[in-house]
């Protein structure tokens, strides 16, 4: 009996097409990330679970995709008593929740190896035991940026600007780097004399954009906070204005908050220093409500959005001061990016951003008449490959509606006839699949149209 093929829930295949437009994408990122200095790095999907575990906060340690250790070590519990002490015995390992992390595990291991500041881009799939939805799975691919060994603004500048290159060279129009900073969070909470419930306050915070207002209210005096310190922490981030203005009317919030005013400062720098950047057309925007990653973010936090579709964020990320401590290597100030290749995707396929270069594949095919031409066919094959163009020969002297047939469905934009008569004449006929217009050229020439 035959099985069924199916996926498991928040996997994808990838077909041709789609890969090709995933491959544009990606290779648009790394241009620019090594445009800007950075260099490539891999590490193993299979990290140590200790490793991952802790690093997330507790929903994040809930979606870390578990893996298995061999033998059925359960078999042997007796009780429920017996079945904890056997439990750590079932996992030691796990698939990589994020890039960071892993990187973080690779500097301490290799420090006596890297040149600091160690800038590095990376680009693999992660995993997440998540409820899948649209622009939501349990395997995607990141790709981060990071700096570490440097306590420079110039790297979240630098950010930005990475961000609005990448974003602006793939043709979104209409999108916001978001930036706010931990210490601005922590602003807050030093303001309402809440040191102590700071987590519980970001949490609330962080809900705003799906709860609004009176949600976030109701969120905060549910984990204890009065319904006058609720309403101050509403009125500080209720605030609108652009990036200066909102930054004067904090600089007064947190006239007594230091942490508050060394946020408000770096932010200030971080502008200015991107002003000297260029810019590609995104927002720029100072977000005093942005709470996202704060289990290890110290400084910076980043998020990117796009207006023209709905989606959730399509970018994120932040500086972390002393992530590689937690692996023995204290004191190492870093900085990082990541770009969520998958929601990209969807935001560029929904808005038609990818065009023709959806099949950017083989540029000519070159029509198969069998054994007698075969080797003048291969001959021009060779000459066409060798000039940087794609080129294929039909691998059988098949009719030539078929082939034909074949170039229409895989979207090729050129065939070429290398028959007997073509080849006594040396002049070739060069079809344009689109207009159906057909010229009679000489290799030389076929060569230089497909190339223009």
């Amino acid at each position: 009996m035959s099985q069924k093929p199916a996926l498991p829930k928040g996997t994808r295949d990838f077909g041709p097409e789609v890969m090709l437009r995933r491959e544009y994408i990606l290779e648009t990122i790394r241009t620019v990330f090594r445009k800007y200095g950075y260099q490539p790095i891999e590490t193993p999907a299979i990290e140590r679970l200790d490793v991952l575990t802790g690093k997330y906060g507790e929903e994040g340690d809930r979606l870390i995709f578990k893996i298995l250790n061999s033998g059925d070590f359960l078999r042997k519990a007796r009780d429920l008593e017996d079945y904890r002490k056997l439990t750590p015995q079932i996992s030691e390992k796990a698939l990589r929740y994020d890039l960071t992390v892993p990187f973080a595990r690779f500097v301490v291991m290799n420090q006596n190896d890297l040149t600091f500041p160690f800038k590095r881009y990376q680009i693999q799939p992660v995993w997440r035991g998540d409820r899948p939805g649209k622009g939501r799975y349990r395997e995607f691919y990141q790709c981060d940026a990071d700096v570490v060994g440097s306590d420079s603004l110039l790297s979240e500048a630098e950010f930005l600007a990475i961000y609005d290159e990448v974003l602006a060279g793939l043709g979104l129009k209409d999108f916001s780097i978001r930036i706010s900073n931990r210490k601005v969070l922590s602003g807050y909470a030093e303001v309402v004399g809440q040191q102590d419930k700071f987590q519980d306050l970001c949490t609330a915070i962080d809900k705003l954009d799906k709860v609004g207002t009176e949600g976030v209210k109701k969120e905060l005096m549910d984990r204890g906070f009065e319904e006058s310190v609720a309403d101050r922490v509403l009125e500080m981030i209720s605030f609108e204005g652009n990036n200066e203005e909102t930054l004067a009317y904090l600089g007064e919030v947190f006239a007594d908050s230091e942490i508050g005013q060394k946020g408000l400062a770096e932010l200030a720098e971080v502008f200015s220093l991107h002003k000297h950047l260029g810019s590609f057309g995104g927002k720029i925007e100072f977000d005093p409500t942005l709470a996202r990653g704060l289990n290890y973010y110290t400084g910076a936090i980043f998020e990117v959005v796009t207006h023209e579709v709905k989606m959730g964020s399509i970018c994120g990320g932040g500086r972390y001061d002393d992530l590689t401590g937690v692996f023995g290597r204290p004191g190492l100030s870093g900085v990082g990016i990541s770009f969520g290749v998958d929601r990209i995707y969807d935001v560029m396929e929904e808005l038609g951003l990818f065009g023709e270069m959806a099949y950017a594949g083989t540029q000519v095919l070159l029509i198969n008449f069998g054994e007698e031409t075969l080797s003048p066919a291969l001959n021009a094959l060779y000459q066409l490959r060798t000039a940087g163009i794609s080129a294929e020969l039909y691998p059988d002297a098949a009719k030539l509606k078929k082939q034909f047939g074949y170039a229409d469905k895989k979207h090729i934009p050129y065939t070429l006839m290398i028959g007997k008569e073509e080849v006594e004449t040396g002049i070739f006929k060069l079809k344009n699949m689109q207009s159906g217009e057909q010229q009679g050229l000489s290799l030389d020439e076929a060569l230089e149209t497909i190339q223009a």
